[in-house]
């Protein structure tokens, strides 16, 4: 606790001289608080734990699952410097560049929905084939299988680009 110590002290003519106090404050109770304060803070935060996104994968009995009308599929061929090349169906000879802007390859993806929609009758038919090249990062898959999730996309495919699709984009720059 505080102390407070007074000094009377005398000059010469024994006259009394005004009184010093000297005062010494204890900062135990205060560094005892402190600690309590962040023993408090550390025992209610909780930590934030990794989040894993869920990946739909086929059923192996199925022997056609992998069968699709081409006017159902979309083509995004992943590529270094925030690029996307799609086209749609098997035919690569029609290929466009985008990027991964809401404006970009969510667009595409919703035009695609919608013409599933009109042709089919069930835009939940769409099947989307990610195919990231050498050039991808591992952000652009990401940002591929997040364009999915916001654009509720369920049917899509995670493969590898094919020698001529990556011919054709070497070609195309």
């Amino acid at each position: 606790m505080a102390e407070i110590q007074t000094n009377q002290a005398t000059n010469k003519k024994n006259r009394r001289r005004s009184k010093k106090q000297s005062t010494k404050v204890d900062l135990t109770p205060m560094v005892d608080l402190g600690f309590l304060l962040i023993t408090f803070f550390v025992f209610t935060t909780s930590l934030s734990r990794p989040t894993a996104m869920k990946l739909t994968l086929p059923n192996n009995d199925s022997k056609d699952s992998m069968e699709a009308a081409a006017g159902k599929t979309i083509s995004l061929l992943l590529t270094g410097n925030d690029q996307i090349y799609y086209y749609n169906g098997d035919s690569i000879a029609n290929i466009h560049s985008t990027n991964y802007s809401a404006a970009g390859i969510r667009t595409v993806i919703a035009n695609k929905k919608a013409f599933v929609q009109k042709k089919y009758g069930n835009a939940g038919e769409t099947i989307v084939l990610i195919k990231p090249t050498i050039n991808a990062a591992y952000r652009n898959i990401v940002d591929a299988l997040d364009e999915m999730q916001i654009n509720m996309v369920t049917r899509y495919v995670l493969a590898e680009a094919s020698e001529n699709e990556s011919a054709f984009i070497a070609a195309a720059r």
